[in-house]
């Protein structure tokens, strides 16, 4: 091969890698702008505005756009569209445990019980001691009711948070409703330790005296 024919080969090879990478490089910084821009219009709860941004750029295969698509339309009370897009974070990135926590709040607003709970033991198979899916899961179970079920929940969270109101006051109860009267007593306590006078703690005082 003459040495003429390699240099134009070799500048035709130099033109497609180079409008590839401004391509791509155009690209990254539509994305960016179109993030930057959707958080200045979040802020002023401008929601469906801050979607238009991001649907502007919108690729089906980006887990941060689908991501924050799943969560823009929680935000506007669209609760479908949340689901489906935190669903194709999800599948993007299967051990994501922001995206399984993202889904679950459209999943609670539709009351689809059982697929919340199967997103709380997808989170906690690959993470046992996640306080925010320990504390749920107790949560639901407190509710069904299942106390006993609800219990382990707690006390897991308990153990790395024994000073956090919220799980500490529904341990509280959840020893009280299985009249687990002394160590309820000694919970409610701590709860007033965290936020003296609660209600919540001397409602539960009083029904064990």
């Amino acid at each position: 091969m003459k040495l003429s024919s390699k240099i134009l080969i070799a500048a035709l090879l130099f033109c497609v890698t180079f409008q590839g990478y401004s391509q791509d490089t155009s690209k990254v910084t539509a994305v960016k702008k179109a993030f930057e821009s959707s958080y200045v219009l979040e802020k002023a709860a401008n929601f469906l505005g801050a979607i238009a941004k991001i649907k502007a750029v919108y690729d089906e295969t980006s887990y941060e756009i689908n991501l924050r698509l799943g969560y823009l339309y929680y935000e506007s009370i669209k609760y479908r569209e949340s689901e489906y897009y935190y669903k194709k974070a999800i599948l993007l990135k299967p051990n994501s445990i922001e995206a399984k926590l993202g889904i679950a709040l459209p999943l609670y607003a539709l009351a689809s019980w059982d697929t919340l709970k199967m997103q709380y033991e997808a989170i906690l198979k690959l993470d046992p001691n996640n306080s925010t899916a320990n504390y749920r899961m107790g949560m639901i179970y407190y509710y069904k009711p299942d106390y006993a079920t609800a219990l382990t929940y707690f006390q897991k969270v308990n153990d790395s948070y024994p000073f956090d109101y919220d799980n500490t006051i529904m341990l509280a109860w959840t020893l009280l409703k299985l009249k687990k009267t002394t160590e309820a007593k000694t919970t409610f306590n701590t709860v007033l330790l965290i936020r003296p006078n609660d209600p919540s703690a001397l409602s539960g005082l009083r029904e064990i005296k």
